[in-house]
Formats: structure tokens, sequence, C-alpha cells
């Protein structure tokens, strides 16, 4: 701590499908982190791997998401490349983090949120946000969150994983799911390689198309209802709120929320927070999500995605360990609508991680 200041790496980009997003997600937190309390500095994994250790620059992280998340994309490595600290492989870089206070991973996806930097960080014996190891890992890998929601007691979509081994569900499970099915990487996250089947004969493509994410692909059936998101936070003294439940609402040209739902077209899904739903069922999410948080040990923060049911029955749809977190994503969303603003969730978060 330097001049009665936390000082916070906030480590963003990475190698995978989902860099552009966590660039998105840092542009956020690194202008709103508030400097009289924070030194910041910024770190970018590029996509073939390079870590870039930077400094922050007040001109250009006071300029607003937008601006900030272009420099990010676009300027941060050029900008940083002649300077002592720039550019950097992974020892270098932590060696140059050896004196942070807490780091912030704004990660999304395989080499970020999957418990891989979560490991390296945890032998550094440096405190960060969020979950440790083995919610990271299990909470990255649908199949495997599947399986402990399950054994928890919570309802989860009915499924087929396929591995190196085959590329198509049997007859006796095709009969089982029916139509449509939704395919999907294990292992991947903003529903980046994500196809709705609705006859057989595009299965192979969607396969291939979930592939390119992930060897591992998971076949589910459709499940209908009303899409409902909550988020879990942890406060620093161990105890753990959930938000007001969110509602997604596609468009009428829309199917799925999908990635570009997600991040390009801004009219194909709205957000209602809270959602309107009764008293029981509320806490009845509610619930759950606590249950979803403790039985895949999580830290930090969780958000649980449901399908609701009109008879208010829910089924946990998947849980995101690192969700977006721009200040418009769905958790920032969710919190401000129970009264916690963008900053003092941040804050909530460091001094969550600090405290452990």
């Amino acid at each position: 701590m330097r001049n009665n200041k936390i000082r916070v790496a906030v480590v963003f980009g990475g190698q995978n499908g989902e860099h552009t997003v966590s660039c998105e997600s840092a542009a956020s937190i690194l202008t709103h982190l508030d400097r009289s309390r924070y030194d910041v500095v910024p770190v970018k994994i590029e996509p073939d791997g390079t870590w870039i250790v930077g400094a922050d620059d007040p001109a250009v992280f006071g300029a607003g998401d937008h601006a900030v998340h272009r420099f990010l994309t676009d300027d941060f490595a050029s900008t940083y490349a002649a300077g002592s600290t720039a550019l950097s492989g992974i020892p270098h870089a932590l060696d140059q983090l050896r004196d942070v206070d807490v780091i912030f991973p704004a990660l999304h996806g395989p080499y970020g949120e999957d418990g891989t930097l979560q490991a390296m960080l945890a032998m550094l014996r440096t405190p960060f946000v969020g979950n440790g190891v083995l919610a990271s890992a299990v909470g990255m890998d649908k199949e495997y969150t599947k399986k402990l929601l399950d054994a928890a007691g919570l309802s989860v979509a009915d499924g087929v994983v396929l591995g190196r081994e085959r590329d198509v569900p049997s007859d006796d499970e095709r009969s089982r799911l029916g139509l449509p099915v939704f395919v999907k990487p294990a292992r991947a996250g903003s529903s980046v390689g994500v196809s709705r089947v609705d006859s057989w004969d595009m299965l192979p493509d969607a396969v291939g198309a979930a592939r390119e994410s992930d060897r591992k692909v998971l076949v589910e059936a459709a499940m209908t209802g009303r899409e409902v998101d909550l988020g879990v936070l942890e406060r620093p003294d161990g105890t753990t709120d959930v938000s007001p439940p969110l509602e997604i609402k596609l468009s009428g040209s829309q199917s799925l929320f999908d990635f570009d739902a997600k991040y390009s077209d801004s009219g194909a899904a709205s957000f209602e927070v809270p959602a309107d739903l009764d008293p029981g069922t509320t806490e009845h999410l509610r619930d759950l999500s606590r249950r979803a948080f403790d039985a895949l040990e999580c830290t930090g923060l969780l958000r649980v995605d449901f399908f609701v049911g009109d008879d208010g029955a829910a089924v946990v749809n998947e849980v995101n360990t690192f969700p977006g977190f721009t200040a418009n994503s769905q958790y920032p969303r969710m919190w401000r609508a129970a009264g916690l603003d963008y900053p003092e969730l941040l804050d909530t978060l460091i001094e969550t991680a600090l405290s452990r």
C-alpha cells in the first residue's frame, strides 16, 4: 500500500475468443475505480500471450468506457511498448506485480476465468478478486458445473456430452432430448459457439462451430420459460447477499441470447430489473442462487442464470464465475437496482479479496 492507497492491478484481454469482451469489462473497471483510494496498474494479456504492464493515465482512463475500450483494444501495446516495464513475458510481468496489494482479474473464458490464472496468483500469495481455483475451473466447465449442481439438488438441463470420441448423440439420446436442442462448447462463455438446432441434419455444423472453441461439446435439451439472472456477492465479513432478479427479454426476431445479441445488436434484447416475479418465486430463486454459490465453493461473486416456468419451477441454465462487467452488464445492473452503484461494487469486491 502506497500513500495510504491500495495498489490494484487490473488484468484483462486474454488468449481466447472473449478477448474483446474482457477489454470491454476492463474499460468500465478502469474508468470507475476511485483514484483517491487506489493506485491502478493496467495489465493487458495480448492474444499471443504477451503480457503488457502499463501505467495509469488519467487522460485516458477518465475518458469514458468507449474511449477506454478503443485504447485497450487498439493502442495499448504501441503506447506502452517504449516503456521500461511495457512488454513482458509472464515471469517478468508477475515479478513486476509482486508489489501490488490486490489483483483484479477482469478476464473471461479459458486462460483467465478457468482457474489457470487463479492458480498462479494463489502461488504468489497475492490477494485477487473473485473465485479461487476450484470454483473457477468447475464453473468454466459446464459438464462438471451441472454434475455438482445436480448433486446439490438443483435442477439442470438434460444434456449429452460429446468428447473427442464422438460427434453425435445416440438414437436413444436424441429421442430423450427431443428437438430443438442447443449445442455449445463445454468450456467457453459469452455464448461463443452456441447454436440452436431445429433438425438433426443441422447438428454437424453446430458441433463444428462449438469445437472451434472447445473439443468438448454439450448438446442440451431446449428449456422453456423466462430467462432470469441473479447475482451473488460475498461481503468482506464472509456473508453473502443475493441481488434482485433480472429478466432478459429477447426481441421478436431473436430465439437465442447469443454473442451478437449480447455485444453487437443493441435492439436484440432488453433487461428488466427487478424482474416482475411474485415474491415466492423471487425468494426461491434467491435460495437456489445461494445454494449454487455454496455447491461450487465460490468466493467473491457468481451470476446464476435460470429458466423459470409459469409455475415458478426453476432450472439452472448456466453459472458465470466472472460475468460481463461493463457498467451496463447484467451483474452490475442487478446490484445497482439493489442500491449498490458500480464504484461501490468494485470497492466491495476488492475489500472482500483483501479480507481473505
